[in-house]
């Protein structure tokens, strides 16, 4: 659900080379409506009914949603801001904040200690730099161990007891494999940016940091460990590993052609459908994990500097992503988004539907996406350097050596 986008040198001097002009002729959003750049192919009609609402105690003001493409929802906000010319919000991926705040096309979105309070550990990190926060968290994922309990039993495994550590989850992908000739399990190294976000739970479920702060600490022995256990899983994995991305290890586990995947909520809310015998815990331990972790990913509102309207637009996004109307749009069908709040209706669903509690648990020693100035060279270098790993290009030290030097450029 997440996108992503690198703020170029080249096309944020283009856009600024017009910004006389446009400021001349275009005037900035209108004094009471608030411009929304909406991701997506249609608004939820949950947030339809709260931007009616929010209108309905504000009164003449008005809330503009514009709905754009994933694939172009990011590039229209970035490109309209380095003209002059900003919408008032737009959602973006989280991770894109620190660049953004860089070029100064972003303003400050402090919480207030009772707001952070309000949401799961960590969360509020994934939107903060410099001490303070740079956007409205709006969607949330987090990732489980999926297991196809058929699969498990027919490779002579227990069935209702998966690994709980990475020796474990590679020891079991190989028997799996070498008894049944199907995948033990379902790597993704597409060149893709989810590629980053599956190796980056590792990095999590072992107490590891690709940065702290503006230092790159990715050489780390907790990181080369989890390259390392991507080299070792890999030939029990899925063959071909650099062909595929989440979403396609995914639809083969629903296929039942792999025993092991590592998935959001979205994996069960589609095997509910199927008649696949299935499993979900946290995410396996690395030999230095602390507890449960996870890879935070999320999305925000950010608020663009130069409409005229911030503070009320910062206004707005607050309160639609406020506890009643975020809990009733991520609770919903097959958003495959994990709440961001701990609340009672939370655990209403947590009850109703178990498969929750991991994908909750996880986030107690989750880390959030690491922020760089330029968030896609940090992407590119972790995909480059696990794909180097898993195709035997590189052994794991010298990839991770190779990548913690080249990070240094995006920090």
């Amino acid at each position: 659900m997440t996108v992503t986008i690198s703020i170029k040198t080249g096309i944020y001097a283009v856009a600024l080379a017009g910004t006389t002009m446009l400021s001349a002729m275009a005037a900035h959003a209108a004094d009471k409506e608030i411009s929304w750049i909406y991701c997506g192919d249609k608004i939820d009609p949950i947030h339809e009914k709260y931007i009616k609402e929010w209108e309905g105690k504000n009164a003449g003001w008005k809330v503009k949603p514009e709905v754009v493409g994933w694939a172009q929802c990011q590039d229209k906000a970035t490109t309209l801001a380095a003209a002059g010319t900003p919408v008032a919000m737009a959602y973006v991926g989280s991770r894109t904040l620190k660049e953004f705040a860089e070029n100064d096309m972003i303003v400050k979105v402090p919480m207030t200690d009772e707001e952070k309070k309000s949401y799961y550990p960590h969360i509020v990190d994934t939107v903060t730099f410099d001490g303070t926060q740079w956007g409205v968290p709006i969607a949330f994922s987090t990732k489980a161990l999926y297991w196809n309990k058929d699969l498990f039993k027919k490779a002579g495994l227990d069935p209702e007891t998966p690994p709980k550590t990475w020796a474990e989850e590679i020891a079991f992908a190989k028997q799996i494999k070498e008894k049944t000739g199907i995948a033990g399990y379902g790597l993704p190294a597409k060149t893709f940016d989810n590629t980053m976000h599956q190796f980056m739970h590792w990095v999590y479920t072992n107490n590891g940091k690709m940065i702290d702060g503006d230092k790159v600490v990715a050489n780390s022995p907790e990181v080369l460990a989890a390259l390392q256990a991507y080299k070792d899983i890999t030939p029990y994995s899925v063959e071909g590993a650099t062909a595929y991305e989440q979403n396609e290890i995914r639809a083969i586990f629903l296929d039942g052609k792999v025993g092991m995947i590592q998935a959001g909520s979205g994996a069960a809310s589609r095997l509910k459908k199927t008649s696949i015998n299935w499993g979900i815990a946290t995410l396996p331990l690395g030999p230095s994990a602390k507890g449960p972790g996870t890879l935070l990913i999320t999305d925000s509102l950010a608020i663009f500097k130069g409409s005229g309207v911030e503070q009320k637009a910062i206004e707005f996004a607050k309160y639609i992503t406020s506890p009643g109307p975020q809990g009733e749009y991520e609770l919903q069908g097959d958003a495959g988004l994990t709440p961001l709040r701990p609340s009672p209706k939370v655990d209403e669903f947590v009850k109703a539907d178990p498969f929750w509690k991991p994908l909750i648990e996880g986030i107690t020693y989750g880390g959030p996406e690491p922020l760089f100035k330029d968030y896609k060279g940090f992407q590119n270098t972790v995909i480059e350097m696990v794909q180097s790993v898993v195709t035997g290009k590189a052994e794991p030290a010298a990839a991770l050596k190779k990548a913690a030097a080249d990070l240094d450029q995006y920090k």
